[in-house]
């Protein structure tokens, strides 16, 4: 059994690892989806594009830019790489999976327990909004038709 320090521990060290090396960091190829996140209480911004499969109903590849805390962008690179292969239908229900995990519902199945690290942030509500960022921009991505970079973005405010 992981004692509350332990798991504390191994949130820390993913999330900074994360955000010091992430492996999702720039702008997929083609652009088939673009969508700006901003959050405006800590001024986190992230710029999400996708590339999709042929039929436009599968996520092929995911990559972000951006700047912010830790936190943020530790959850873009997770999320980018959880994406990778879903169906769009699928992403849309692993978004509100995570939006329920961080109100303290339940976690992410065991291929998916990489995103179950950001559970901690769930403890610190003025933190939630730095994790889920990424994850209201890739919704609005899904939802949308943008293939070049607007000034418009989606606040998870």
């Amino acid at each position: 059994m992981t004692s509350l320090g332990n798991l504390r521990d191994l949130y820390q060290q993913v999330i900074l690892e994360r955000y010091k090396k992430p492996r999702h960091r720039g702008q997929t190829n083609p652009v088939d989806r673009y969508q700006k996140g901003h959050n405006p209480s800590c001024g986190d911004t992230i710029e999400l594009t996708l590339r999709l499969n042929p039929s436009g109903d599968r996520i092929e590849d995911v990559k972000f830019e951006g700047e912010g805390c830790a936190i943020a962008m530790a959850s873009a690179d997770l999320m980018a790489e959880a994406m990778r292969g879903r169906s769009v239908d699928q992403a849309i229900a692993m978004v509100q999976q995570f939006q329920d995990m961080m109100k303290g519902g339940t976690e992410f199945p065991a291929e998916f327990r990489k995103l179950n690290v950001m559970q901690g942030v769930s403890q610190f509500p003025v933190r939630i909004k730095c994790a889920t960022l990424t994850w209201h921009t890739l919704k609005a991505a899904l939802e949308s038709t943008n293939t070049q970079p607007s000034e418009e973005y989606v606040s998870n405010e």
